[in-house]
């Protein structure tokens, strides 16, 4: 007997079920992935540098800037190409009314990794439409499932690597909640398989190969048991694939805490979570390396790469007249993780140590975000003397 259902709930299905057919049609495109590309087989390696809005334009710019002066010879060779791709603005995206428009999107998809600022995500009650977040719409266009941001304090101990799941969890559909009734709202969290296994994978991987001893899964598995759990459940069967590296797992409340405590925070190395929880853990992480200014993020997939700081677009400061002030180390650091990444090493560690040294140790410039310190491309013009020092 089939039971009846309110034209509400019967709408509401429909909407579900599109849902479902597209995260089948995903599942689909994971099972016929390739191997990761091998940038040192490629004929030349294209950069694109994506601005974005807000201070984003201001802060790619200073990062364009130093990653051109360590990759001069290489550009000068032909091996590298910076490309810059506008067009990423609130404003642009509304027009289109697409969190990517198409022409950007094949602009990115011209190039093999991206260093990208950030943009702005209208909220509600904003006086934009709803569109998605770029980096969420990029994330999945682009299939890029690894969302990794590092975290070192020397002096406290702190040397964390997060893999972040970027393409599920509780963002996958964050656009396409449904309004079942006035009473009623219904968002979604995804988890599959694939996508599962291989951020799972990939943290361990990352551990095998930079000798680390143990990862950690966080979810709220007692909780939420379905999705949670087959995250969980899944590390737990690619870690017996590693029995060199131990597992261990906590939930992401009691995780935010013990990140705090002194004794237990020194203890965890490579941490791999859902989408939502890495989030919310990554910016508390940061705080301890002098906030989400300072820190960079790799969004890493098969094909393609992007590189991003992890802070907002700051309109306010643009509005302002502030932007020029805006600090760009966070993108900087990203740059450090996207040289890295192509098989510049040597240039990575050479910036990395610069920035330890212009932020940490010498600090001749400050960034204030006013005219009280410097502006971003003079505190770039600072690193790029000091590297020459290196």
């Amino acid at each position: 007997m089939t039971m009846a259902h309110t034209p509400e709930i019967e709408a509401a299905m429909e909407k579900f079920a599109a849902i479902l057919e597209e995260q089948n049609i995903r599942i689909e495109k994971m099972k016929k992935e390739k191997d990761f590309v091998d940038y040192s087989k490629l004929d030349k390696i294209i950069i694109g540098v994506c601005g974005g809005d807000g201070i984003g334009p201001a802060i790619t710019s200073a990062a364009q800037k130093i990653l051109e002066f360590l990759l001069a010879d290489e550009i000068a060779k032909g091996k590298v190409e910076f490309k810059v791709i506008d067009g990423l603005t609130i404003e642009n995206r509304v027009a289109a009314n697409k969190a990517i428009p198409d022409d950007v999107l094949a602009e990115l998809k011209a190039c093999d990794v991206i260093l990208k600022g950030p943009t702005t995500t209208p909220r509600a009650g904003d006086p934009w439409p709803n569109i998605e977040s770029a980096n969420v719409a990029m994330r999945k266009e682009l299939d890029l499932f690894a969302n990794v941001r590092p975290v070192k304090v020397p002096d406290q101990g702190i040397d964390w690597t997060f893999y972040r799941e970027n393409t599920e969890g509780g963002y996958a559909v964050g656009s396409k909640g449904v309004n079942v009734s006035d009473d009623l709202a219904i968002d979604f969290t995804v988890a599959t398989s694939d996508g599962c296994e291989r951020i799972a994978r990939a943290a361990f991987e990352y551990a095998r190969k930079n000798g680390k001893t143990k990862v950690t899964c966080v979810t709220k598995a007692n909780v939420i048991k379905t999705t949670d759990g087959k995250f969980l459940k899944t590390c737990q069967e690619v870690a017996k694939d590693y029995p060199e590296i131990e597992l261990d797992d906590w939930y992401i409340d009691i995780m935010t805490a013990k990140l705090v405590d002194p004794k237990r925070r020194t203890g965890f190395q490579v941490v791999v979570l859902p989408n939502l929880y890495g989030d919310i853990i990554t910016d508390e992480a940061a705080e301890f390396q002098g906030g989400v200014g300072t820190a960079g993020s790799a969004n890493i997939g098969k094909r393609y790469a992007m590189f991003e700081a992890i802070h907002g677009s700051a309109p306010r400061m643009v509005l302002e007249g502030r932007d020029k002030y805006a600090d760009p180390c966070s993108i900087i650091r990203a740059g450090v993780m996207l040289l890295s990444h192509i098989g510049y090493q040597e240039q990575a560690d050479k910036l990395e140590r610069a920035l330890d040294i212009c932020m940490y140790e010498e600090k001749k410039l400050q960034i204030t975000g006013r005219d009280t310190g410097c502006t971003g491309m003079e505190f770039a013009d600072y690193i790029m003397d000091t590297i020459k020092t290196l």
